[in-house]
């Protein structure tokens, strides 16, 4: 027989998509998990709310063909659309991303777990309404933040030992995944079509990064993890239907994504899936800022007040930060367009020494022509500080430490500015949540007239009465 001839044996399936499988399909029992998933879904849908207000997100939203209507379909909230479930996920993780706004996970990898609410609260939705339609259980809030915990989890724990941007490919792939797993359990599937969904995500292989980093950078990173959440919501119904699966896509020699796409090497984990990542994620409660520049931005605005009488004053600002900063939003040069500024640690830093604040809009073209900003920008020395960058990795830790200090003409200095942990981090819980609950409040005041936006929001403070609700009289309850 020749060396060359392929044996067509099916294999068991990989272990990694048995183990994702078997951990959406058990519970999850953590307290502090589910509250601060109903937390992250408060913080999650008021990113979105506030991303409405822009053209260039709401440009996004709706049927692909216009005035398309899908009986029991899935609402987008804070619209009056009513979808199929593919594109009311894509809309809803659209409207999450755009403004850079909503929770993070820092470790290898990085990304934004609350991006796969957009599959899950589409899938609930139109679950629970076809389950009341007809005469069944429908599914609860209690199930969302539940899929909500699995799907922080996977994407987490996935990017804890495995770094995707360092092979160039972009981390909504493991928003795919995880969404992937969470929406084929809701919509009904056995292990064996989670498995086979799962080998499907992973067979789509990934974006690449293109979109992030200078000099491309532009608004698709905003649409992609839409479209990513989308995509798992697509896969997972094609399953549903009989699609099979592909039980070695991760560890086939020469075809598999561990040889096509991560260097032959297999993933590395460092702790079986539980409740985790959501107990430890970062909320993004002061800043739309990428999570790198948080600290900056909260140190920049300390300094406010001391240097911004005297910004023509400024000779040079030394920023010392940690590696993955450096290498992922410290750029130089012109900026072309809010996706760009956004991802541009002297930038945003620039913008808290100037305002004491950055918002949303400070990335627009009429804050960034202020001249003032390129001029701070250009005086800016970004630095690595080793142990910042160390902590940044440590499991007790997890810092995203970054310093700012700023030396004038005449030889005198403002302090040094050290912020190691933001306000969105577990270690200031106590201290962030009140603010989380405020910004809910102010973004849903952006959308919905005053009783709403108040019914709305004393749901999602009462725990019980949130997670007992159906998921189709919470999504009724957005609908503008």
């Amino acid at each position: 027989m020749s060396a060359n001839v392929e044996t067509n044996v099916r294999p068991a399936p990989d272990s990694e998509l048995v183990d994702i499988a078997d951990y959406v399909l058990g519970s999850v029992t953590s307290d502090e998990a589910f509250d601060t998933a109903r937390h992250c879904l408060m913080d999650t849908l008021g990113c979105g709310f506030l991303a409405q207000r822009f053209p260039e997100c709401a440009k996004h939203l709706g049927p692909i063909v216009p005035g398309t209507v899908v009986p029991n379909g899935a609402r987008v909230p804070g619209t009056q659309f009513e979808l199929d479930p593919v594109k009311a996920a894509w809309d809803i993780g659209c409207m999450i991303r755009w403004l850079d706004f909503n929770d993070t996970w820092l470790a290898a990898e990085w990304g934004h777990p609350s991006d796969n609410l957009g599959g899950i609260l589409a899938v609930a939705d139109f679950v629970s309404r076809r389950e009341a339609a007809a005469g069944r259980a429908p599914l609860t809030m209690r199930d969302v933040l539940e899929a909500m915990i699995q799907a922080h989890e996977i994407q987490g724990c996935l990017a804890l030992e495995n770094s995707f941007n360092r092979v160039g490919l972009d981390h909504v792939l493991l928003v795919r995944v995880a969404s992937t797993a969470v929406v084929t359990r809701l919509l009904g599937g056995t292990r064996e079509q989670i498995v086979d969904a799962l080998s499907h995500a992973w067979i789509d292989g990934s974006s690449l990064r293109t979109y992030r980093h200078a000099p491309n950078a532009g608004p698709r990173k905003s649409w992609a993890a839409g479209d990513a959440t989308s995509r798992a919501v697509r896969l997972a119904m094609l399953v549903l239907k009989g699609e099979i699966g592909y039980p070695s896509a991760l560890s086939a020699p020469t075809w598999g994504f561990y040889d096509v796409s991560f260097g032959g090497k297999p993933f590395s984990f460092q702790r079986q899936y539980g409740s985790y990542v959501m107990e430890h994620v970062l909320f993004k409660i002061s800043f739309p800022a990428e999570f790198h520049a948080q600290t900056a931005v909260e140190a920049a605005v300390e300094l406010h007040p001391e240097v911004a009488h005297r910004i023509d004053d400024i000779d040079r600002i030394e920023l010392t930060t940690h590696e993955s900063a450096i290498r992922i939003i410290s750029k130089t040069g012109e900026l072309n367009n809010p996706a760009d500024r956004d991802h541009c640690l002297q930038y945003m830093t620039a913008i808290g020494l100037l305002k004491g604040d950055l918002t949303a809009d400070d990335y627009e073209d009429a804050a960034a022509r202020d001249p003032r900003v390129d001029r701070l920008r250009d005086l800016m020395v970004v630095q690595e500080d080793e142990r910042y960058s160390r902590e940044y990795h440590e499991a007790d830790k997890r810092s995203i430490a970054n310093a700012v200090q700023v030396f004038f003409r005449n030889g005198t200095k403002t302090q040094k500015v050290v912020v190691e942990y933001p306000i969105g981090h577990r270690r200031r819980r106590d201290e962030g949540i009140p603010i989380l609950v405020d910004k809910f409040r102010r973004n849903l005041a952006i959308r919905f007239p005053a009783g709403q936006a108040s019914a709305i929001a004393e749901l999602c403070l009462n725990r019980e009465a949130l997670e007992a609700t159906p998921v189709h009289e919470f999504m009724d309850l957005m609908v503008i």
